[in-house]
């Protein structure tokens, strides 16, 4: 549960530069960079959660 919890955590790390680096090429629109955003704070938070769980 714990190696799922960081995992989840990386991949919130991981997305914010990936949709800046989309939008700034003009690959997708400001509205699904904000959409990835959100979904890489749901993610990070989600783990940090798990991991949470898995330490008690």
């Amino acid at each position: 549960m714990r190696v799922i919890g960081r995992m989840g955590q990386f991949f919130g790390l991981a997305v914010p530069p990936l949709a800046i680096v989309l939008q700034l090429g003009e690959t997708i629109s400001l509205g699904q960079m904000l959409v990835m955003l959100l979904f890489a704070a749901c993610a990070f938070w989600i783990g940090r959660i798990l991991e949470g769980y898995a330490g008690s």
